[in-house]
């Protein structure tokens, strides 16, 4: 049966129909689209070298990967301490696929954060904008980066959390951190999250998984804390936190029964730095040893546990009772000396450059 110019008409008009209706998005797509096509040039992908040893002491390079957040026109990039932290070589891949060395101004390992920056001859950079809005559980969230190498790749999902606390590398809390669904998987660290609005939420640092892979649970550092380890590492190089000043060794609640020291948790100072606030406040470290079958343990030094209102466990507590107070605030330790519970004010202190060590002063 051959077709009439009418009814060519019709198909002609059908399928024009039916490939407008494919090329539509919706409002949400929309938005996907224009934030990723916005943002994207912002984001880099970030690739490191180390130099490490084997079991046979030969040195060799190890490469590893990362993401990173453009936040200033000038080449300052804000990325996770553990992407960058100790490399020997920084490389930084744009979104045009050109490829620039990367100078590491600062990392803070407390935040897990860290800043590099590039140099590019001629090159305008993109940077995204810090969010300055409030985050709800349930608001859309986008993260793009360099998951498994796959530069420029978009994920979406929600807040699903809020005020989480998730521990660094280097074994200190990182607390109100976001928990996001959205895909996070090896290589987006240290890309960012954003909001509907394409600003800046969070840099993506951790996933839970039992895989290696996205399962569904990632975690991000909140802006507000962003923005001021970016500011203090651009200009000094180093976050300056108040210092307490004291090492030491946790005690199980067993050990602490058989000594009689009336608490049930704590850490026995070790070791006390020289002018620290410890120090000025007259705390007591360790001076003799005890021998618990084939342990032998510090014993004669003040036993903290509590600063403030926080029990002290382990000795990263102390370091998180105190990193987020002011320098020069005073905050009171409870602490047992002697077989008695006691307090004392401590003024807190920035730390010195360096400290000698002698005996259990520190």
């Amino acid at each position: 049966m051959r077709s009439t110019p009418a009814a060519s008409y019709l198909l002609a008009l059908s399928l024009v129909f039916v490939s407008a209706r494919a090329r539509a998005f919706s409002p949400d797509e929309k938005t996907n689209i224009e934030i990723y096509q916005r943002c994207n040039p912002a984001v880099v992908n970030i690739t490191t070298v180390k130099l490490t040893q084997n079991f046979f002491f030969e040195v060799y390079p190890q490469k590893g990967m990362g993401s990173g957040a453009i936040v200033r026109n000038d080449g300052y990039i804000v990325t996770n301490d553990h992407v960058v932290g100790g490399a020997n070589k920084i490389e930084v891949t744009l979104n045009d696929k050109s490829i620039h060395s990367a100078e590491l101004i600062g990392t803070d390992p407390d935040s897990d954060l860290a800043v590099i920056r590039i140099r590019p001859q001629e090159k305008k950079l993109s940077a995204l904008e810090f969010s300055n809005s409030a985050l709800a559980v349930g608001q859309k969230v986008l993260a793009i980066g360099n998951p498994f190498g796959l530069g420029g790749s978009l994920s979406v999902g929600i807040v699903s959390s809020l005020g989480r606390d998730i521990r660094g590398t280097n074994n200190r809390t990182i607390k109100d951190v976001i928990q996001t669904d959205a895909a996070i998987n090896p290589g987006n660290s240290g890309g960012p999250l954003l909001d509907s609005a394409g600003s800046l939420i969070g840099i993506n640092a951790q996933i839970f998984t039992t895989s290696g892979g996205s399962e569904g649970i990632g975690f991000a550092i909140p802006v507000k804390i962003v923005k001021k380890i970016v500011d203090e590492l651009i200009k000094f190089g180093r976050v300056a936190r108040p210092w307490f000043g004291v090492e030491g060794i946790a005690l199980p609640a067993g050990i602490l029964a058989n000594l009689n020291i009336p608490t049930d948790h704590g850490v026995m100072v070790t070791g006390i730095y020289r002018n620290s606030p410890a120090a000025r406040a007259g705390m007591k470290a360790a001076d003799k040893e005890l021998v618990f079958g084939f342990r032998t343990l510090p014993y004669g030094g003040d036993v903290i546990f509590q600063i403030g209102d926080a029990p002290i466990n382990q000795v990263s507590d102390i370091l998180d009772a105190v990193a987020e107070k002011k320098t020069s605030e005073m905050v009171t330790v409870h602490y047992v000396r002697n077989k008695q519970k006691r307090t004392v004010q401590v003024k807190l202190s920035l730390p010195p450059n360096s400290e000698g060590r002698s005996h259990n002063e520190l």
